[in-house]
């Protein structure tokens, strides 16, 4: 009975100082809303109680309730989170880069965690480490059958404590220990920058955490500075946001003083706030190509879409991924916190991108897109089209090339990492990342290491093959079309070594940039890669031709 009183006079408590709190949510709400939240709370206590008491089998009261909060938390949208006490963690590294740890991207094959990437300066990169490296034990603890977040877990830890490891080398007999020292761990929003083409300079930026706009800055002063770069690639592909308040200062580097970025607007009216720029640009003139892909989010699409909003630059590459939420974080007791969606944000145009109305669900309870129907146009500056409800739409769209059948086959079988170790081990240095490439010779080798490897896999015309002879036997056909089927089904059947020549390129360009990485690591992915990156390609294109550059941001407006 303690424990019930204990629970219910918590629950009053919750619901007076949200009270206090949201004053302004007060004024407005009815009573009965606050009946409810108080009746629920004491529903909720009073079942946890039972269950808990009562439950035949022993209940784990901290996970019980963690399950119970993500399940209320995913009716709502994905991105509203509970972290408690054990994943503050996770949640530093989100919003800062930073982590202690041993610096390692690691995944799970097989029975055992192996170590995928270490960070050059890190723990793991000093001790040795190298991707293909099997974690057997962690302090004399077997990780055998564990996951990648269970090792996890153990890997990350207080900076200067220390954790041993047992490790299996592919292409070394015995096992070895190691002993590494954790230590913070802090993950650069920039990466890469350097100079391409003639007089281009190109930043890479991964993420949005507390030290972005300063990386960004710093890149682009030494690319003006030092290299004399007459126009500027920013790549956001892949970067799935982060602090709303960096995108506004990255912005900033490039607009005036005092320019609306971004404005949101939420059902309480402390989240309508108009977010400006505050300092004076580093350069208003430079030409600027912005790169996005689908898995550009969140800032990345507040960058991308204002500097269109106010045609400042040429957007490149794909349709952003339409994610137009703002997140606030909450302190709980325990040290725990809520993540949770506050407000909408909106672009200078007016538009909201967000492609997702998680308040509409499918009878599966699947959130629906935005309709076509809905979507609605708005303007930039010099009177371009733009629209809401479904990303960022790029100025110039590159299509991206899909991944072969025998691609997708060789890396979902960890062949092509696989083989990358192996290289790893047979040569001590290959060319520099920015011009290494798999010579002929080469990809026959590789060709040969997978003569004895099973995999298999079925190309798009086989499955359009076997859709027709089902509708054909449906519809009673297929009796009369049996020998044409046969002698089909003959004709497309895929072979693996001709598929290994008739996409060789694409094989071979993969193969690379793991072969790199046990190299060159993450930098060195990111400089091989522009040696085959159409968007690059399109961008220096389009500086190319400052006529077309101009003439697309230009609109209407100027062009009548």
């Amino acid at each position: 009975m303690k424990f019930f009183n204990a629970i219910k006079k918590k629950a009053k408590w919750i619901t007076v100082s949200t009270v206090l709190v949201s004053g302004v949510v007060v004024l407005s709400a009815s009573s009965d809303q606050y009946f409810q939240i108080s009746k629920n709370l004491d529903i909720f206590a009073t079942l946890f109680k039972e269950l808990n008491v009562y439950y035949v089998d022993d209940t784990e009261p901290g996970e019980l309730m963690k399950v119970g909060i993500d399940a209320m938390l995913e009716s709502l949208d994905p991105y509203t989170v509970y972290y408690p006490e054990s994943q503050i963690e996770d949640f530093r590294f989100m919003t800062t880069g930073q982590y202690g740890g041993i610096g390692a991207l690691i995944r799970k094959v097989d029975d055992y965690v192996i170590i995928t990437e270490p960070y050059e300066g890190f723990p793991a990169y000093k001790a040795g480490l190298r991707a293909g490296d099997q974690i057997l034990e962690v302090d004399g603890k077997t990780a055998e059958g564990k996951s990648s977040g269970e090792i996890s877990k153990v890997l990350k830890g207080q900076p200067n404590s220390e954790l041993k490891l047992k490790i299996q080398r592919p292409g070394v007999d015995e096992p070895f220990e190691v002993t590494l020292t954790r230590m913070e761990v802090k993950i650069n929003d920039v990466p890469y920058y350097g100079v391409v083409g003639e007089n281009t300079g190109y930043i890479k930026l991964t993420s949005f955490t507390e030290t972005a706009s300063k990386e960004v800055k710093e890149a682009f002063g030494e690319l003006k500075d030092d290299h004399q770069i007459e126009s500027l690639i920013l790549d956001l592909r892949g970067n799935g946001g982060g602090l709303l308040r960096e995108a506004v200062n990255i912005v900033n580097i490039f607009v005036k003083k005092g320019q609306e970025v971004v404005f949101t607007k939420g059902k309480v009216s402390q989240w309508d706030h108009s977010h400006r720029t505050i300092n004076s640009p580093m350069d208003l003139e430079i030409p600027l190509v912005v790169l996005v892909n689908e898995s550009s989010a969140s800032a990345s699409e507040i960058v991308a879409g204002t500097l269109q909003d106010i045609d400042r630059a040429v957007i490149i590459g794909q349709n952003s991924f339409g994610k137009g939420l703002v997140q606030q974080t909450k302190p709980l007791s325990y040290n725990s916190k809520l993540k949770l969606t506050v407000a909408k944000y909106y672009t200078p145009s007016g538009r909201c991108i967000q492609r997702i109305d998680y308040s509409h669900k499918d009878d599966d309870g699947i959130a629906l897109e935005v309709p076509d129907s809905l979507i609605t146009e708005y303007k930039t500056k010099n009177g371009r089209p733009v629209y809401d409800g479904a990303g960022i739409r790029p100025d110039i769209e590159v299509e991206i090339e899909k991944a072969s059948p025998i691609l997708a086959s060789l890396l979902s079988n960890n062949y092509i990492f696989e083989y990358a170790t192996a290289f790893r081990m047979q040569h001590d240095s290959i060319s520099k990342p920015s011009s290494f490439q798999l010579n002929d010779d080469e990809y026959t080798s590789f060709q040969q290491w997978l003569s004895d490897k099973e995999y298999d896999y079925t190309t798009t015309t086989e499955q359009l093959l076997e859709r027709l002879e089902k509708a054909t036997k449906k519809e009673r056909y297929y009796e009369h079309l049996t020998d044409e089927f046969s002698n089909f089904r003959e004709e497309i059947k895929h072979n693996k070594e001709k598929d290994l020549v008739t996409f060789k390129d694409q094989v071979a360009e993969v193969l690379g940039n793991e072969i790199v990485s046990r190299y060159y690591y993450s930098k060195g992915r990111i400089q091989y890669n522009l040696q085959f990156d159409r968007e690059l390609e399109k961008a220096l294109e389009t500086f190319n031709q400052m006529d077309e550059y101009k003439s697309i941001l230009a609109g209407p407006v100027a062009k009548n």
